[in-house]
Protein backbone atom coordinates (compact mmCIF):
# COMPACT_ATOMS: atom_id res chain seq x y z
CA UNK A 1 0.00 0.00 0.00
CA UNK A 2 2.70 2.52 1.11
CA UNK A 3 2.43 5.73 2.55
CA UNK A 4 -0.75 6.91 0.17
CA UNK A 5 -3.98 7.01 2.36
CA UNK A 6 -5.21 7.49 5.75
CA UNK A 7 -6.36 5.15 7.74
CA UNK A 8 -8.76 5.48 10.83
CA UNK A 9 -7.81 3.24 14.17
CA UNK A 10 -9.60 2.20 17.27
CA UNK A 11 -9.51 5.98 18.95
CA UNK A 12 -11.75 6.81 16.92
CA UNK A 13 -14.37 4.10 18.20
CA UNK A 14 -17.45 5.64 20.09
CA UNK A 15 -16.10 9.11 19.65
CA UNK A 16 -16.57 9.94 16.21
CA UNK A 17 -15.40 13.50 16.17
CA UNK A 18 -15.96 14.47 12.44
CA UNK A 19 -13.38 17.65 12.36
CA UNK A 20 -11.66 15.02 9.47
CA UNK A 21 -14.99 14.43 7.79
CA UNK A 22 -14.96 18.67 7.94
CA UNK A 23 -11.62 19.63 6.71
CA UNK A 24 -11.69 16.66 3.89
CA UNK A 25 -11.27 18.31 0.50
CA UNK A 26 -12.88 14.97 -1.12
CA UNK A 27 -15.46 13.61 1.01
CA UNK A 28 -13.64 10.24 1.70
CA UNK A 29 -14.27 10.16 5.27
CA UNK A 30 -17.92 8.22 6.17
CA UNK A 31 -19.49 6.16 8.71
CA UNK A 32 -22.59 4.07 9.44
CA UNK A 33 -24.33 7.26 10.96
CA UNK A 34 -24.27 10.51 8.40
CA UNK A 35 -22.68 13.73 9.39
CA UNK A 36 -25.85 15.12 10.52
CA UNK A 37 -27.09 11.97 12.71
CA UNK A 38 -23.71 12.34 14.59
CA UNK A 39 -23.25 15.84 15.14
CA UNK A 40 -26.95 15.47 16.57
CA UNK A 41 -25.40 13.53 19.40
CA UNK A 42 -23.74 15.95 21.98
CA UNK A 43 -19.79 15.07 21.97
CA UNK A 44 -20.20 13.88 25.80
CA UNK A 45 -23.09 10.96 24.92
CA UNK A 46 -21.14 9.84 22.12
CA UNK A 47 -19.36 7.03 24.09
CA UNK A 48 -21.85 5.59 25.17
CA UNK A 49 -24.71 5.80 22.45
CA UNK A 50 -22.37 5.13 19.68
CA UNK A 51 -20.15 1.95 21.27
CA UNK A 52 -18.52 0.15 18.58
CA UNK A 53 -19.07 2.76 15.65
CA UNK A 54 -16.40 5.03 14.08
CA UNK A 55 -15.28 6.71 11.14
CA UNK A 56 -13.58 5.18 7.82
CA UNK A 57 -11.63 6.50 5.67
CA UNK A 58 -12.29 5.21 1.66
CA UNK A 59 -9.23 3.89 0.46
CA UNK A 60 -9.98 4.01 -3.05
CA UNK A 61 -10.96 7.94 -2.47
CA UNK A 62 -8.24 9.66 0.06
CA UNK A 63 -5.71 11.39 -2.33
CA UNK A 64 -3.35 11.67 1.29
CA UNK A 65 -3.21 15.40 1.84
CA UNK A 66 -3.61 14.34 5.98
CA UNK A 67 -5.58 17.11 6.72
CA UNK A 68 -7.32 14.96 8.85
CA UNK A 69 -4.70 13.57 11.06
CA UNK A 70 -4.08 17.21 11.89
CA UNK A 71 -7.65 17.84 13.38
CA UNK A 72 -8.19 14.59 14.75
CA UNK A 73 -8.96 15.25 18.55
CA UNK A 74 -8.01 11.58 19.58
CA UNK A 75 -5.15 10.56 17.42
CA UNK A 76 -7.51 7.72 15.58
CA UNK A 77 -5.98 8.97 12.40
CA UNK A 78 -2.76 7.50 10.31
CA UNK A 79 -0.72 7.07 7.28
CA UNK A 80 -1.27 3.25 6.24
CA UNK A 81 2.14 3.19 6.43
CA UNK A 82 2.11 4.30 9.93
CA UNK A 83 -0.60 2.87 11.69
CA UNK A 84 0.68 1.32 15.15
CA UNK A 85 1.14 -2.99 15.04
CA UNK A 86 -1.66 -3.09 17.30
CA UNK A 87 -4.32 -1.53 15.16
CA UNK A 88 -3.02 -2.67 11.92
CA UNK A 89 -6.73 -4.84 11.36
CA UNK A 90 -7.82 -1.33 11.00
CA UNK A 91 -6.38 -0.49 7.57
CA UNK A 92 -8.26 -3.80 6.39
CA UNK A 93 -11.40 -2.40 8.42
CA UNK A 94 -11.15 1.11 6.38
CA UNK A 95 -11.35 -1.03 2.96
CA UNK A 96 -14.05 -3.38 4.10
CA UNK A 97 -16.54 -0.73 5.46
CA UNK A 98 -16.87 0.46 1.61
CA UNK A 99 -16.71 -3.38 -0.36
CA UNK A 100 -20.03 -3.87 -1.86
Amino acid sequence: MGSQIAVIAEPCVGVCDTACVEVCPVDCIHGPLTLDQIQAIPSEERTDRMSGIQMFVNPKECIGCWACIHVCPVNAIFEDSEVPEEWHEYIAKNAQFFEG
